[in-house]
């Protein structure tokens, strides 16, 4: 976990949509909190030792406050029932400074799609867009009304004509045509996309068969595809990493992640989700080839064998050597 850590209260905890909790967060002292980008999110430290990772949802140019918005999900690993169930209104947390893997890129026309509670960057990044008087359109897509956040500040927003929002279960016409959104590629327009995993891989394939280059195609996970997860976890086996900067060498047995391989010789490095999304523990291979199982890295990133994630990516040999 990034020991950089900051306290704020917790001064709004409010139902936003059904089974969505959105909470304001803001510093202890009359000082201003960090400038982030649109894009961002912050490591929030929960109860029982759980840290998750909540995109920043509100105007990046206010410094007075964070605002996230979590969505409780059953089949989560315990983050999202902390938060709607564990933490109130009053109540002191720490968090981490704003860290951005998911940022704007400048471009003639930008493309926001939305599924769900993948909402939450892409609201912050129509605030941007719209400031800076960019050309762009936001299609948020949602089961229902009942479960479509943030709808009444969309509808106050500087932006609101730029946005589609496409239900579920409503008529056949409203819902989103991927083939005609993502119609017209051209090197001046950039797609960004955020929410289930489901979601966000049904825009990544329709964009590449519509001819996207993958250099205009920007997505964030909130969590890594179990099913891939569980066929590597079934062919595990044990290797070796050498740290050059201590000259150590330790044994990453089959059952246990490289994090964790470390941290019981009692290596420090720093990790947040544990499921090779965030980036954080983010580290450079010396040497080796990495088993890259994150969904952090692009394609080409993993092609260069020069960096990997600790705490899900392994090796395809017997030996990695990191820059530890």
């Amino acid at each position: 976990m990034n020991t950089a850590t900051l306290q704020v209260r917790i001064v709004r905890k409010a139902i936003e949509a059904a089974d969505t909790a959105v909470l304001e967060l803001a510093p202890l002292a009359d000082q201003p909190l960090p400038r982030f980008d649109a894009g961002a999110h912050i490591d929030v430290q929960l109860p029982r030792g759980l840290v998750r990772q909540y995109s920043l949802c509100n105007d990046p140019r206010e410094t007075h406050r964070y605002v996230i918005g979590v969505l409780r999900d059953p089949r989560s690993r315990g983050g999202s029932v902390a938060v709607h169930d564990e933490l109130a209104e009053g109540q002191v947390i720490r968090i981490g400074a704003p860290r951005n893997h998911f940022a704007l890129v400048p471009a003639r026309r930008t493309l926001l799609l939305a599924g769900g509670i993948g909402i939450t960057p892409l609201l912050c990044m129509a605030e941007r867009l719209a400031q800076a008087g960019a050309d762009f359109a936001l299609h948020y897509c949602t089961r229902s009304a009942a479960r479509t956040a943030f709808t009444a500040r969309i509808q106050a927003a500087r932006f609101a004509e730029h946005v589609h929002i496409h239900h579920d279960d409503g008529p056949a016409a409203q819902r989103l045509d991927l083939p005609v959104v993502l119609a017209a590629p051209n090197a001046t327009t950039h797609v960004y996309v955020c929410g289930p995993g489901g979601f966000i891989d049904a825009v990544c394939n329709a964009a590449r068969q519509q001819g996207w280059p993958e250099a205009q195609i920007h997505f964030e996970r909130f969590a890594a595809p179990t099913a891939d997860a569980a066929a590597h976890t079934a062919s595990d086996r044990a290797f070796e990493v050498h740290l050059a900067r201590s000259q150590r060498t330790l044994s990453v047995p089959a059952g246990q992640t490289v994090v964790q391989a470390l941290r019981a010789h009692g290596v420090p490095i720093d990790v947040s989700c544990e499921q090779g999304v965030c980036g954080t523990c983010l580290t450079r291979v010396l040497e080796g080839e990495p088993d890259h199982r994150d969904s952090y890295l692009t394609d080409e990133e993993k092609r260069g064998n020069d960096q990997f994630t600790p705490c899900c990516s392994r090796a395809l040999g017997e030996r990695l050597v990191l820059d530890l």
